[in-house]
């Protein structure tokens, strides 16, 4: 590239950006033109010229010389090694988009299980003791997690120090940068293992069933909840969880709507002429039902706190019954007479 471009226009940031926008549009620039990630010729020299930008425009002091004396003011006031010298917070960048740096290594902890349990709305109302058995990976019993055979001991990785990582310096051209990998004899362990465990192979875990127990809430919904630590286990971590899938079946008399629930209560013509009171079902038994006289189809009847309980609270919701009205298809001559009479009497 032979003319040098405007600092601001190489990054892509307005004249009045702040630190933390440049630093972000470096990052997504920096993972775009990287030459390890990015193989076409251009590549490095746009790297170059994007960490160019960035080490002047991050650095307050070298930003200001460059808004006042632009290019020429940065060169006449800085060597290269000056422009470059503290990095304008690289190592941080490196460390989280590259890997740059030896970072403490984070806690190994097992995958999540899924399980799915179908529970009725009985058991919403009541609550439930949930007994399961779940297939996940589980501490080997033979060698309790170590992965050896029996009398035999695992030995600090020769290649990464026990670490699990292996550290290269790279060269970008205008400084040079430490990045880590995985360790590829130990794959990560820090460990290697002299005769594996003949159960595990030296995985140190196998497949298995384990038990598990939980108290369902009252007032559960169609969901996913998490029981902590009973997924996959891993040696030397901690397990993952597991996430229990719940679907409440569909009931052949209620129908729910969050704590509320709804069902249809049969009337003949005359007791809903006539009114009064009704055994009618509940979640939780038989309950007294007060129909008014002269109450019409599809009139709704409420009984409060009758629904179910509300999830985490001690409120309940209420149980509607609506009023359906049967007529009935066929009469005997004397019924028919009777109508005609009621009729003409009213």
């Amino acid at each position: 590239m032979s003319a040098k471009r405007d600092y601001y226009e190489v990054l892509g940031v307005e004249r009045g950006a702040g630190p933390d926008q440049i630093k972000s549009q470096y990052r997504k620039l920096a993972l775009k033109f990287h030459p390890d990630r990015n193989k076409s010729k251009d590549a490095a020299e746009h790297f170059k010229e994007i960490s160019e930008a960035y080490a002047v425009l991050s650095d307050p002091g070298k930003r200001q010389v460059y808004d006042t004396g632009g290019h020429e003011g940065v060169s006449g006031r800085y060597s290269r090694e000056d422009m470059f010298r503290g990095r304008g917070g690289f190592e941080d960048i490196f460390q989280n988009i590259f890997g740059g740096g030896f970072a403490s290594q984070e806690t190994l902890r097992g995958e999540d299980v899924m399980h799915q349990i179908s529970v009725t709305l009985e058991e919403v109302a009541q609550g439930k003791m949930v007994f399961l058995k779940v297939n996940k990976e589980m501490i080997c019993d033979s060698c309790r997690g170590s992965g050896c055979a029996s009398g035999t001991t695992r030995s600090r990785c020769g290649a990464c120090g026990g670490r699990g990582q292996v550290q290269k310096s790279r060269n970008m051209g205008f400084a040079s940068f430490m990045t880590t990998s995985i360790c590829g004899r130990c794959r990560g362990s820090g460990f290697t293992i002299e005769r594996p465990c003949g159960r595990c192979r030296g995985a140190g875990r196998r497949r298995g069933t384990g038990p598990v127990s939980f108290q369902m809430p009252r007032g559960i919904e169609d969901g996913d909840y998490i029981v902590r630590g009973q997924g996959h286990e891993v040696p030397g971590g901690e397990s993952g969880d597991l996430i229990v899938r719940v679907r409440v079946e569909p009931h052949r008399t209620f129908r729910r709507d969050g704590a509320d629930i709804y069902f249809d209560h049969h009337l003949s013509i005359s007791d809903a002429i006539l009114g009064g009171k009704f055994t009618v079902p509940t979640l939780e038994g038989a309950e007294t039902l007060k129909v008014d006289s002269g109450s019409q189809p599809n009139t709704i009847i409420r009984m409060r706190g009758k629904g179910l309980p509300r999830l985490n609270s001690g409120r309940r919701g209420d149980l509607y019954a609506r009023v359906v009205v049967d007529i009935p298809k066929k009469l005997s001559r004397r019924q028919k007479e009777l109508l005609r009479e009621f009729d003409e009497a009213g």
